[in-house]
């Protein structure tokens, strides 16, 4: 066990530190989300939204675009283990005696990290311009998007060593991304969506993960969508390292 957290460590820390040498690319992730904050969410005040009282649009808006970031900025760190493929990193990581999970989880929780961060100066930014959170939701909030980045990292590299291919991974994520946001209600709450999308909405994951957001930025911390937000993340993130790690060691076998 001990030297599974020392490799998990290593691989931690070299990792992060390859990423700190290059850290436009973490405030690039922010771009998009900060537009959406400053240019989008002016347009909802005073937009009545069925099924809340809160009179704060931010307080509707910004856990959505927490739950985006966790989607894409997590959802396409895969394309950085098709270079280390291209380049032989993963076939020295073959020779190395280091657990295949601890080499998972070195990168993973590397992603996690950058994204807690992506959050953490969204949240400020929504701060400043009137967003109101409760402070244990909000600190709840972030173990929240901590397991979606956790599920959507692992997916991630998943699907990269199964394609090996950028093209190939670019456009399945597109292709299965964007229904997965628009049926989430990020932007908007599915309150103000017909009954059919209501329905679909109901089987997308990501659903329940931004209900549980807006419930915990709210202070509504007995409500019942966040029990059912961090189960449903919770077990899917669970069975995403798990196929995560069995592509991993299919590849460094």
């Amino acid at each position: 066990m001990l030297k599974f957290l020392r490799d998990t460590q290593l691989l931690f820390r070299r990792n992060l530190t390859n990423t700190l040498r290059n850290p436009v690319w973490v405030l690039m992730g922010l771009f998009q989300p900060i537009l959406y904050l400053l240019l989008f969410a002016p347009l909802l005040d005073g937009l009545p939204m069925p099924g809340f009282d809160q009179t704060n649009s931010l307080n509707i808006f910004a856990p959505g675009l927490l739950v985006m970031i966790a989607l894409f900025s997590a959802g396409f760190v895969g394309f950085g283990v098709i270079e280390d493929l291209r380049s032989g990193v993963v076939e020295r990581l073959r020779v190395t005696p280091a657990s295949r999970l601890a080499l998972l989880l070195g990168m993973v929780l590397r992603d996690v990290l950058i994204l807690i961060v992506q959050c953490a100066l969204l949240v400020a930014v929504a701060t400043l311009m009137g967003l109101r959170a409760d402070p244990l939701g909000l600190l709840l909030l972030f173990g929240l998007i901590a397991l979606l980045g956790l599920m959507m990292a692992s997916a991630s590299y998943a699907l990269a060593l199964i394609f090996k291919d950028e093209n190939a991974l670019a456009a399945t994520l597109n292709a299965v991304m964007l229904p997965l946001q628009l049926l989430s209600g990020v932007l908007l709450p599915l309150t103000l969506a017909p009954k059919v999308i209501q329905m679909l909405a109901q089987f997308n994951p990501f659903t329940h993960a931004v209900n549980a957001a807006r419930a915990l930025v709210n202070g509504q911390l007995g409500d019942v969508s966040i029990l059912l937000g961090f189960g449903v993340v919770a077990a899917l993130a669970a069975l995403a390292m798990f196929w995560a790690t069995h592509i991993f060691r299919q590849a460094t076998a």
